[in-house]
């Protein structure tokens, strides 16, 4: 292995581990809105809009409908 090759296989291990921290904080960020926690303090923590949060909120739900 080269160093390209070293630097792509580097390069997808860490795209990897931004999906799954991305999934890690969005099941924080639906226990969170679970627990009552207003979508102000989220997005100052987080850094997320409203309408995010929101969606977030949506995409969860259809998911646990079917």
């Amino acid at each position: 292995m080269d160093e390209l090759d070293a630097a792509v296989a580097e390069h997808r291990h860490a795209l990897q581990q931004v999906e799954v921290t991305r999934l890690k904080l969005h099941e924080q960020i639906l226990k969170a809105l679970a627990r009552g926690v207003i979508q102000a303090e989220l997005v100052r923590r987080t850094g997320y809009t409203r309408e995010r949060l929101r969606q977030l909120a949506r995409e969860a739900d259809e998911k646990s409908a079917h």
